[in-house]
């Protein structure tokens, strides 16, 4: 499948340097011949010198208008997957694989596209069928050149509904199919809080909180309008680095350029945070953003010491009182890297229980779904070792007593700046009552407790900077 568009847009962002993509046929040959599928017993420079050796499926295929780089291709289970990911930006000299956004999502579709087919490869008619119902399901799944959703096989089921081009002329192209039926609406807001606590004079404890609004709109017309609004509490911090989906018609520009690279102040845009957009079919990320919270939801000390061959160790925990204290699950894991099995373990724990993993070298205190009415936990704890194996865990970075807790739980109907969706406020400018569904949480991610007996690494500290 070629997009005319996306071939428009490397020639402007490569200029002199761009090399256009050649007819299928010439493309095809070109790619057989670097995957050495032609010419296998024959030494062809460009593709078998000594300064093209690769271990990557990034290729460089040769055409007649110079060589086509980056051509993203592998072969599997006697199939070749290949696409041509777009660079922004000139092609000499040649940037660096991490900074081609492209290749990822490429990768990502081709994966897709693998998982779809190969369970059928065993089966020609089958495998026809899969490979004959591509072109079509790479409509919903990469309208307009970008992937919007890579699970191909989740878009098997609705092959029925989807339209080859558009019916209406208003019709846009991400909104591939129609749906028939009563209106609704689910929305969903997911808060992820990233941190790093130390204990420590010396080091800056960091916290960072960033959320994506989910949507499922299943709402009758090639081109429904609807408006749906983010609301904040009166003395909650404003969103900020806030990135929307291209379905979104239009926004007050002063809401994207809010950003916490800069301190806040009074020119920060504290909303309304209007969304008015027409929806894709499927379930789509109708914004990210982040916000500058002014505590973590968990507040922790981790305290590791080694008295002859015994560790001792205490963690105390304290959720904050602005925290909703209702938990779907809340636990704290305990690793102990570069040692052999738990020999020996006495504890003593205020609150929950502490299991040992089945290798012996991790605890798990399970809080459960609330804290006590203190708000406060603690676990203490003499551990002794018995002799390393290779089955248990090691870490070049957590080494002697260099250790930490990390956190995992998930609050359900909670978010960490307030954020929510007022059903009352989504606008849907349709025929019929729409049933309107609307939930947040809040998730943990990264959340780590460092010993504050021990230096915390270096490599740790700037992930939030």
């Amino acid at each position: 499948r070629r997009y005319p568009t996306v071939e428009l847009r490397a020639e402007t962002f490569n200029g002199p340097t761009h090399v256009p993509v050649p007819s299928d046929s010439a493309f095809l040959k070109g790619l057989l011949l670097e995957l050495r599928l032609l010419q296998e017993h024959v030494f062809v420079e460009q593709r078998d010198s000594c300064t093209r050796i690769s271990h990557s499926c990034v290729r460089s295929v040769a055409t007649a208008a110079g060589e086509l780089w980056p051509v993203l291709a592998f072969r599997k289970s006697g199939l070749i997957y290949a696409c041509v990911p777009l660079v922004e930006g000139s092609l000499e000299p040649r940037p660096p694989l991490l900074s081609v956004s492209g290749l990822s999502q490429g990768l990502a579709l081709l994966l897709g596209i693998m998982d779809y087919v190969s369970p059928s490869r065993k089966n020609e008619a089958e495998l026809s069928a899969k490979v004959g119902q591509l072109r079509n399901l790479l409509i919903q799944a990469c309208p307009l050149g970008t992937p919007l959703n890579t699970n191909i096989r989740s878009l098997n089921s609705s092959f029925e509904d989807i339209q080859e081009m558009p019916v209406d002329k208003d019709q846009p192209a991400w909104r591939s199919c129609t749906y028939k039926g009563k209106p609704q609406v689910n929305v969903c807001i997911t808060e992820k809080v990233r941190c790093m606590q130390y204990d420590q004079s010396d080091v800056m404890d960091t916290w960072q909180v960033y959320g994506a609004v989910n949507c499922k709109c299943d709402i009758e017309g090639s081109a429904p309008n609807v408006t749906l609004s983010l609301t904040l509490p009166s003395n909650a911090p404003p969103l900020q680095d806030i990135v929307v989906h291209h379905c979104v018609t239009s926004v007050d520009p002063a809401m994207l350029m809010s950003t916490s690279a800069e301190p806040l102040h009074d020119s920060v845009y504290n909303g309304p945070y209007k969304f008015p957009f027409i929806p894709p079919s499927d379930s789509f990320n109708l914004c990210y953003y982040t916000s500058q919270v002014p505590v973590p939801p968990i507040l922790g000390c981790y305290q590791l010491v080694e008295e002859g061959s015994q560790i001792k160790i205490t963690v105390n925990l304290k959720l904050h009182e602005s925290i909703k204290n209702s938990f779907e699950y809340c636990e704290a894991r305990i690793p102990f890297f570069n040692r052999g099995p738990i020999a020996q373990l006495e504890y003593k724990v205020s609150y929950g229980q502490l299991d040992l993993s089945r290798e012996k070298s991790l605890l798990v205190w399970v809080i459960g779904q609330k804290f006590p009415k203190s708000l406060e936990v603690s676990l203490t704890g003499t551990l002794s070792f018995g002799t390393a194996g290779k089955e248990h865990p090691t870490d070049y970075v957590c080494t002697g007593n260099t250790a930490y807790v990390k956190l995992y739980f998930r609050i359900p109907d909670f978010t960490l700046t307030g954020c929510y969706v007022d059903q009352h406020s989504v606008q849907i400018f349709v025929p019929g009552k729409p049933k309107i569904t609307a939930s947040r949480e809040l998730i943990s991610s990264d959340y780590f407790i460092w010993n504050s007996k021990a230096p915390a690494p270096m490599v740790y500290k700037p992930l939030l900077d």
